[in-house]
């Protein structure tokens, strides 16, 4: 019985009628939206840029007028680059940061790294080339260091050292003569 179809409350001619009149409302919402948005652009074009008055001015003041909205444009081509370029650049930085998530997601296996061993003038001559003629000897440069002998305690008879630190070396030689 699980595996039946559920039966739809709705019938299919319902269901239809119902997505119709939701695409229609859909298509007008969006149409209404539209012309809000060309209604907003408007408005605000007609409070960033004034409307023009050319009636009754003369050859001089026409020529200023032209020179000042050049200025005008100039400066919002200028504003137009900066802001491009920043935009380039932030979408590089993304593109750079991406990738370094990808990498550091990726399972990136570490190659093991050898230990090699080469010398002092060997390396000085990789290093330096043909300017590399005469030879050192880092080891005789090297600081000797003595190693001052440690005093070692001659081991004794334990008995003797008590004997020693309790003072009783003579009474107990009395003793011992006394009792043979």
């Amino acid at each position: 019985m699980a595996d039946a179809p559920k039966k739809s409350k709705i019938s299919s001619s319902r269901r239809l009628g119902l997505k119709i009149r939701l695409l229609a409302v859909a298509a007008q919402m969006l149409q209404e939206d539209t012309q809000q948005k060309i209604k907003e652009r408007e408005d605000a074009l007609a409070e960033r840029v004034p409307p023009l008055n050319l009636s009754g001015l003369s050859l001089q003041e026409l020529q200023d007028l032209c020179k000042d909205l050049h200025h005008k444009i100039d400066v919002v081509d200028e504003e137009h680059y900066d802001i491009g370029l920043k935009v380039s650049k932030n979408d590089k930085e993304i593109q750079d940061m991406n990738l370094k998530i990808t990498e550091l997601q990726s399972k990136f296996k570490k190659p093991t790294l050898r230990r090699v061993k080469i010398s002092a003038e060997a390396m000085l001559s990789v290093l330096l080339g043909s300017k590399h003629k005469e030879s050192f000897d880092f080891k005789a440069n090297l600081k000797t260091v003595k190693k001052e002998e440690e005093k070692k305690e001659e081991v004794t008879d334990w008995r003797k050292n008590v004997e020693a630190m309790s003072g009783m070396e003579g009474r107990k030689k009395l003793f011992d003569a006394s009792g043979n």
